[in-house]
């Protein structure tokens, strides 16, 4: 194996906080950008604690010099990150420390790094920072800890001709030895993590909010000009909802929204300079399609959250991230429902963020909320997006249901008035959130944010009782309970379920968890589900509670409580559907079924016919084409209703797709049906110039909608040469970005055709792997994305094999062992219901 250095010895972590409390840094970085160095000097304000020592973190830097209040002191690197500085008679108190120091510009996507763009045939750079979790180390010395807050003033030494922003607005530029220096306004209080600066060939639009608040979208001078209108009336528009939700006005004179051509994660909440992927930011009004439009939106209203959220107020460890990104889930979608109420957002949310927490939650082993960390390296482990973020974000609207809207919102004033440029943790929240309720917040949250998984709630008209839910092997031994806000629509049925079970039953036609908000799951009895399917067909159940029940009924599968032979008959149920929001449960109910039969089976035609058959009345009415002043729910739901279509091999459909393809430029086909019209040609109509087109295609194009509508069709391939030639792509970084290449593999790796090819390239390739992503918080992305594509004993026991050497490294120890038992979790539902899959599509 590659001669990677790991820290395989779990070892506590130090909070350096205890040690030095710092109160000012001033930071001057003379960056040379060609040679991707850099020479800096920090001096430190701060008190001590300990006598003749203390510490600061530093990773890959070389200390040059060390003074302690003018005078040299000695330094040493220990273990995790750590610098010692030693002083003869060095007492506690207030001091300052000056260090000189030398580092490097690396592609690794974190600390200070280059990005890359083409612009006008030639290739450029920018030069950017991203400090979370822990990656101000990797800059200057600093205590790298969320509770250490101070002030900067920042000094940038740059090649001229660039334009270069901060945090703060400019204080003082000008031009000295052929360098451009640049200093800023001092900041806030605020955390290491949240420093950052961007320099290069830039351009923005701009806008004030109503407060006076300078707003600007940055991209770099290769992206359109009209790429930054969309954004820059989302960030104006949410920062003044903000402002009026959390009685806390936005506490920077600017907000800067800088788009990316590299960058590891969606988007970064830096405080007054927030970063994005272009991906994330930046809307081209003829090629960006609606969903992402709707993607971009949230994106936006989730950092700008973060502004108070994260920033203004501040968890003390990371253990309580949640107070930072659960929050920030949740507002997201409370913001873009207040700017786009006739989007019916919390129809998406039903139908990405509460999938992703209820998959992954029923795992077990699974982390919780609120997670102890005990190593530098877990830390990025907790960024799990469909814990962190969806469940927690998910919890936090339970809440909101629980005590109130109103209750909720004072709160949340109430805690930014009290904890402004501070740092808390959980239950400094819930205290706040009690004293508005009245009712007893900490019990009633402390009990879900700590414990892993959530209840099944099982309902007959004599009972309703509560158990973990599981999906594969697990703990029989758990007991775990919950205070359960069942919702019912029943005014009789009790409001909480605290116990194992209560003798209170269900009426027919009553139902549990109305309105989709409350972290559980419903098995109803046979008669209910009956009085249930029975309101489906009568459409007397709003979008929201159609979208719950199909999704419930997938998860009852995958957990053993109700066969998968049931979707079958259920699907047909939903042949009227007209909300787009259900329809992708539709689709992803038709997902589950495909793991259960071969390729080219009698079962397989038999799952095609249903798919189209359930869709063609839709597609009859939506058609390829984009209708004159459609609704863009009409144009989203498009690209799905074809999808099912295409899958079901209707020929007419597949020909009109090969002619929309023919007959226009990429980036000229409607922009939601443009991936799937890609993929039509690369499944059914393949051939090699036709590949090789889209390979240079995809390398040139500036749009990045369009790259990656070409990536979702190039990895829809069934031919093996294809997939040989993509997965050779991926080590093309000059071709495959590196912060998308888990995109390509995520892909194919859901590709039937292209899955074990692709899972051997992983192994084939780790040493790559582990060189370009081990110091990333997307390093874990592997053994999670590998699993979930993995579905049969020789590939688990494969899985097992190659990943066991790994399970001592603690970013991917958790990934790991989720990943084994979401394979046998996936074994064993094939085994025990394949037959019954195939006996009912046999039926149809």
């Amino acid at each position: 194996m590659h001669n990677i250095q790991y820290n395989r010895v779990m070892q506590s972590v130090h909070r350096l906080i205890d040690w030095f409390i710092p109160d000012h840094y001033e930071l001057t970085l003379d960056i040379n950008r060609k040679e991707r160095t850099f020479y800096g000097t920090v001096t430190i304000a701060g008190t001590t604690t300990q006598e003749n020592v203390l510490r600061l973190h530093a990773k890959d830097l070389v200390i040059t010099d060390a003074v302690i209040d003018g005078k040299t002191a000695s330094f040493s690197s220990h273990e995790n990150d750590e610098l010692e500085l030693t002083q003869d008679a060095l007492q506690p108190g207030t001091h300052i420390i000056v260090l000189g120091f030398d580092g490097k510009l690396t592609d690794s996507m974190h600390g200070m790094y280059p990005c890359y763009f083409q612009h006008e045939g030639r290739k450029k750079e920018l030069v950017a920072t991203q400090f979370e979790s822990h990656h101000a180390r990797e800059v200057f010395p600093c205590v790298d800890e969320p509770e250490a807050k101070a002030t900067f003033d920042v000094t940038l030494l740059t090649e001229q001709n660039v334009t270069v922003l901060g945090n703060m607005p400019i204080d003082h530029q000008k031009t000295e030895d052929d360098k451009l220096v640049t200093t800023f306004d001092t900041t806030p209080r605020m955390s290491s993590y949240l420093l950052a600066w961007v320099y290069g060939e830039l351009h923005k639009k701009s806008a004030e909010t109503k407060d006076g608040v300078e707003v600007n979208i940055w991209a770099t001078v290769a992206q359109p000009s009209e790429s930054l209108d969309f954004a820059l009336d989302i960030a104006v528009r949410a920062t003044e909802f903000f402002n009026e939700y959390f009685d806390t006005p936005y506490p920077l004179p600017k907000a800067d929204h800088v788009a990316l051509p590299d960058f590891s994660s969606g988007a970064m909440e830096n405080w007054g300079l927030i970063t994005y992927r272009e991906s994330a930011l930046l809307a081209h009004p003829r090629e960006t399609s609606v969903s992402s439009k709707r993607m971009i939106a949230t994106v936006i209203t989730h950092e700008l959250s973060h502004q108070w959220f994260g920033n203004l107020v501040t968890m003390k460890w990371w253990n309580n991230l949640w107070l930072n990104e659960s929050f920030a889930n949740l507002m997201e979608y409370i913001a873009v429902n207040a700017l786009h109420p006739e989007w019916n957002i919390w129809l998406d949310y039903a139908g990405h963020e509460v999938i992703l927490a209820l998959r992954r939650d029923a795992i077990d082993g699974v982390q919780s909320v609120q997670v102890d960390v005990h190593h530098p390296d877990e830390i990025s482990t907790l960024f799990d997006g469909a814990i962190v973020y969806a469940k927690g974000g998910r919890l936090l609207r339970m809440l909101q249901h629980y005590i109130g809207h109103e209750q909720f919102q004072a709160g949340l004033k109430q805690y930014f008035k009290k904890y402004a440029y501070q740092n808390t943790e959980g239950d400094d929240l819930w205290e706040e959130l009690s004293k508005t309720s009245g009712k007893d917040i900490t019990t009633f949250m402390n009990t879900w944010i700590s414990q892993p998984g959530y209840p099944v709630v099982s309902v007959t008209t004599d009972s309703i009782s509560q158990e973990q839910f599981f999906v594969g092997k697990h703990d029989e031994s758990a007991k775990r309970l919950w205070p359960v806000p069942l919702n019912a629509s029943s005014e009789s049925t009790p409001k909480l379920l605290e116990t194992s079970n209560f003798s209170t039953g269900l009426s027919l036609g009553e139902r549990l968890n109305v309105g989709d908000t409350a972290h559980f799951i419903t098995l109803y009895s046979d008669e209910h589900f009956e009085a249930i399917r029975k309101q489906l067909v009568e459409k007397t159940l709003l979008p929201i509670d159609r979208l719950q029940f199909l999704h419930e009924q997938t998860m009852l599968t995958r957990g053993g409580q109700i066969e998968s032979a049931r979707l079958i008959p259920l699907l047909n149920t939903y042949k009227q559907e007209t909300a787009d929001g259900v329809w992708d449960i539709i689709g992803l109910t038709l997902g589950e079924l495909k793991k259960f039969v071969d390729a080219d089976s009698e079962p397989e035609a038999k799952l095609r016919q249903l798919s189209a058959s359930i869709a063609t009345n839709e597609f009859h009415r939506l058609g390829w084409e984009k209708h004159t002043a459609e609704p863009d729910t009409d144009t989203k739901l498009r690209s799905t209703i074809a999808g099912m279509m295409v899958y079901g091999r209707d020929e007419a459909v597949l020909e009109q797709a090969k002619e929309i393809f023919k007959t226009n430029t990429l980036e000229n086909i409607e922009p939601e049906i443009r991936g799937l019209v890609i993929g039509t040609m690369v499944r059914h109509f393949h051939e090699k110039q036709l590949i090789d087109d889209l390979i240079a295609h995809y390398s040139s194009a500036s749009s990045v909608d369009v790259k990656l509508d070409i990536c979702d069709g190039l990895t829809s391939t069934n031919n093996t040469e294809t997939i040989k030639k993509l997965l050779s792509l991926l080590l093309d970084t000059d071709t495959v970005r590196t912060q998308d290449t888990a995109r390509w593999f995520v892909y194919l790796m859901r590709n039937r055709d292209a899955r074990e090819l692709t899972w051997q390239w992983m192994k084939d390739n780790w040493p790559w792997i582990e060189e370009k992503f081990a110091g990333d918080k997307s390093f874990d992305d592997y053994p999670r994305y590998a699993a979930m594509g993995l579905s049969t004993r020789e590939q688990l026991s494969d899985y097992i094999s190659f990943f066991t050497p790994f399970m001592d490294i603690p970013a991917l120890k958790r990934a790991i062992q989720l990943g084994i038992s979401e394979i046998e979790g996936r074994v064993e539902l094939i085994e025990r219901d394949q037959a019954g899959v195939h006996q009912a599509l046999l039926n149809l």
